[in-house]
């Protein structure tokens, strides 16, 4: 099998890697990554993600870090398999790739802070910090009151189509759809209606199924 996930079930941005794989529909090796014990931080590790940081990718010789930088790849080098993730198109590609920053530099920067915050810390015996909770939902309803109007106009974030852009939220969204935080995204009706769309794709429940999460 040429393709392989380094990586571990609660991390969303391995996540995301394997939910671009499902859209895809292709076959790969997980091999699991035991942070708990550092092997993030160890050869053979790090020969692949010089950061130590999960997830790191193999196709082949082919070896990548980053995982937005992953599904990229996993999109255009796959493109005739599964599901489109890309358009071809140039305008198309333009609106697309305005999203995909969007999601990483607005929303996961809020995002994924709640989530270690609600989620993670509590799981690591940490306190969560509720002065920076309010901070960054404050930061997360900004975003989502963009979302609502560009969603009033297509059912997704890109345009008319599940692409990379709704995929990169997937992640981050259903760990903060089991917190206080949902409410943020059920006010707005629009972003309601996507993020019901996004978590029940077939693929979504096929990784959470391999990663028993």
């Amino acid at each position: 099998m040429a393709i392989k996930v380094h990586g571990n079930p609660f991390s969303p941005p391995s996540q995301r890697v394997l939910l671009a794989l499902a859209e895809k529909d292709l076959d790969y090796e997980y091999v699991f990554v035991d942070m708990s014990a550092g092997q993030h931080k160890k050869e053979p590790f790090i020969s692949i993600n010089p950061f130590g940081q999960v997830p790191a990718f193999e196709d082949g010789d082919l070896k990548l870090f980053e995982s937005r930088a992953i599904t990229r790849y996993i999109a255009y080098a796959y493109a005739d398999k599964g599901t489109p993730l890309f358009d071809q198109d140039p305008k198309k590609v333009a609106i697309t790739s305005v999203w995909l920053e969007v999601e990483a530099l607005k929303f996961d920067a809020a995002g994924s802070k709640l989530s270690f915050e609600i989620l993670i810390k509590p799981l690591l015996g940490m306190t969560t910090d509720e002065g920076a909770v309010e901070q960054q939902q404050g930061q997360l309803a900004s975003v989502l009151d963009v979302y609502e109007a560009r969603l009033s106009e297509s059912k997704y974030l890109g345009g008319d189509s599940f692409t990379l852009v709704d995929l990169h939220h997937v992640p981050i969204v259903n760990n903060l759809m089991k917190t206080k935080v949902k409410a943020l995204f059920d006010a707005r009706p629009h972003v309601s209606a996507w993020v019901s769309e996004i978590l029940a794709r077939p693929a979504w429940a096929k990784v959470l199924d391999v990663l028993k999460i």
